[in-house]
């Protein structure tokens, strides 16, 4: 894979950046939720935190054998609070990505023809979706003081997709059969 583009190659670097460090911050939220004693929640901080790791290694892999050091600007929620705070700030990046920044590096990459980034983009806009939805209902759950009720939490291991309880046949976003799904 390679991206000829020069935007497209910043918008994958800066998505690259962004969903690295969501993937330790949710790993640390993570461990704020068990300690609070809400561990379904602390399973779905880290469940998603691999669904972001999917994001960033697809990133990573799209712009292929283009080295060199780069700046890299990403918007990000930084600090610890309690859970339901940190929920919060969970919920607001994973609607930045959706409402702002997937839509724009999608759209740009569709313009310039650069149909593997349109995948990767495709694949995080698509996912983040559903994460701001669960994250928001982990947070109301929290604000009444109780950890949510799940069996498991399911991650495609190519696009993210995050589904509650049982894996779905095929992953609605690219297609990947159900026993590929990683289950926390």
């Amino acid at each position: 894979m390679s991206v000829k583009n020069d935007m497209t190659i910043g918008f994958l670097r800066s998505a690259y950046g962004g969903e690295s460090m969501a993937h330790m911050r949710y790993l640390l939220w993570g461990d704020i939720a068990e300690k609070e004693g809400f561990p379904n929640i602390a399973r779905l901080f880290r469940a998603i935190s691999y669904a972001e790791q999917v994001h960033a290694n697809n990133h990573f892999k799209v712009l292929g054998n283009i080295k060199g050091g780069h700046m890299v600007a990403s918007d990000a929620v930084f600090g610890v609070g309690t859970t339901v705070e940190n929920l919060q700030g969970a919920i607001d990046g994973e609607l930045f990505e959706v409402n702002q920044m997937y839509d724009v590096y999608l759209n740009a990459a569709k313009y310039q023809n650069e149909k593997d980034a349109e995948r990767s983009f495709y694949f995080a806009i698509e996912a983040e979706k559903i994460h701001a939805q669960l994250f928001k209902m982990a947070q109301d759950s929290a604000k009444e003081g109780k950890d949510i009720e799940i069996k498991n939490v399911y991650i495609c291991p190519v696009c993210g997709h995050t589904v509650l309880d049982e894996a779905p046949e095929y992953c609605p976003i690219c297609g990947t059969k159900r026993e590929m799904y990683k289950k926390f």
